[in-house]
Parts: structure tokens; C-alpha cells; sequence
């Protein structure tokens, strides 16, 4: 039962916290793309992923909150100075990179109610697993390692696309892009303290997919270089108002 599953999850992360974060992006991985598969075979596209999506969402949410690690995980409010982050500007242009080549309904009600809920769900479970409990791991150790490592990760990981019949190209522009867009990700959660920046960013940013039109060969490379370029010039800007700020405030009290 699910107080089973919760004890032993409870004794996995406190015995090895990296052993446990890795596992869970291993469940994740290979469950969705199980799911995926399973959904086509039932001709209803992400009918079994919606219904994966939402169970792993629920028990990840209810675990995190039960075990007092909340806080842990950046499932808090934000604590930042508006101006610092611009108001999450360069997000809002992430979150609508797919409106870019036109918007078009790919999918039935059904399938695009599925995919959205889908999609919603991956922004939440890759933001605990990759941002929340693999940075977390390993930043007990070092900072940078754990930066790098969660942001690669997490960009690597879209090469699992391809046995969904994705594109080479296009995955491997998704992969590099990811790696850019993870990095901005975990320096926001770790700067601010809260993941739900992005959560929101990444969940919406899925979900609108459903409603765009397929881009061609050029327009798909154009967006992976913004989506490589904007993410790193605004981490740039936040680690450097970051570290301003802090110099004031030690100039201040000295």
C-alpha cells in the first residue's frame, strides 16, 4: 500500500540521498516512456502517461510535505527582489517559445486534455527529481558539481525521445537547449529558494506544445539557440546582481 511504499522510501533517502534521487529519475524515465508506448498501443495517446503523471505527482507532493521536507525541495514561496529577477520575464519567454511557428490543435479533445495533463505532470516530477532531490544530493558536496551535473542530466535525459520516433536532430537541438535551460532552472532554485518558478515555467511551457505548429528544420535551430542563449545571459545577470548586492550589504556593515 502507499504506507508501505512511504516507509520505504523514507528509509532509501535517509540511508543514500543520491542513491534515491537517482532512482527515482530512473523510475521516472523509464515509466514514462513505458507509459508512452503502452498509450499508443491503446490508440489513445497519453492515456496511461496522464494516469502515470498524475499518480507519481501526488505520492512525490504528499511524501515531500508528510516527511517535513518542504522547504527542502523549494516547495515554498519564493524569497527574492522583484527587480533581481526582472519579474521572471525571460520565463514568460521560454514559456511561450512554442507560439513562435503559429499555433495549430494537433490533437483530439480527449488526447490534447491527456497530453496538457501529461505535460503539466513532467514539469512537476523533472523539477523534484533533477532540481530537488539530484542538486540537493549533491551540493551537500559541492555546489558547482551539483549544478552541472543536474543540468546535464536533466538535458541528456531528452535523448529518450528518440524511441518515441523523434527526430535525430531535432533531439539532439533539445538536448543542448535543455542543458541551457536546467542550468537557469537550478540557479534560480538555488538563489531563491523555491521551486515553483520552475515548476510553473517548465509545466506551462510542456503543456502549450499541444497547441503549436510544427516548425521547420531552420525555425527549430533559430529556437534552440535562443533557448540556449536567453537562459545563460539571464543566469548570468542574476549570479552577478546577486553577488553586487551581497558586496553592498558587506561594505554596508563594515
Amino acid at each position: 500500500g502507499i504506507g508501505n511504499k512511504d516507509i520505504m522510501n523514507k528509509k532509501l533517502y535517509e540511508k543514500n540521498e543520491l542513491l534515491f534521487a537517482i532512482l527515482w529519475i530512473v523510475a521516472y524515465i523509464v515509466g514514462f516512456s513505458v507509459a508512452d508506448q503502452l498509450s499508443s498501443l491503446i490508440g489513445i495517446e497519453k492515456i496511461i502517461t496522464a494516469l502515470l503523471g498524475v499518480g507519481m505527482s501526488v505520492f512525490l507532493f504528499v511524501w515531500i510535505k508528510r516527511n517535513g521536507l518542504a522547504e527542502e525541495y523549494g516547495l515554498k514561496k519564493a524569497e527574492f527582489n522583484p527587480k533581481q529577477y526582472l519579474f521572471f520575464i525571460p520565463l514568460i519567454l521560454i514559456v511561450f517559445v512554442n507560439f513562435w511557428t503559429g499555433v495549430e490543435l494537433r490533437y483530439n479533445v480527449i488526447e490534447g486534455i491527456l497530453f496538457v495533463v501529461s505535460m503539466l505532470c513532467v514539469g512537476f516530477l523533472e523539477e523534484i527529481v533533477f532540481r530537488g532531490f539530484l542538486f540537493k544530493a549533491m551540493s551537500r558536496e559541492n555546489i558547482t558539481s551539483a549544478v552541472i551535473v543536474s543540468s546535464v542530466t536533466f538535458g541528456v535525459g531528452h535523448i529518450i525521445n528518440l524511441l518515441s520516433g523523434a527526430a535525430f536532430l531535432s533531439t539532439l537541438l533539445q538536448v543542448f537547449y535543455a542543458i541551457a535551460i536546467g542550468f537557469l532552472f537550478t540557479i534560480i532554485f538555488y538563489k531563491s529558494g523555491s521551486l515553483w518558478p520552475c515548476i510553473i515555467a517548465h509545466g506551462l511551457t510542456n503543456a502549450l506544445s499541444v497547441f503549436s505548429r510544427a516548425p521547420s528544420l531552420s525555425m527549430e535551430i533559430i529556437t534552440a539557440i535562443v533557448l540556449i542563449v536567453l537562459p545563460i545571459v539571464y543566469t548570468v545577470r542574476i549570479i552577478r546582481t546577486e553577488n553586487k548586492e551581497k558586496k553592498e550589504e558587506t561594505n554596508g556593515e563594515s
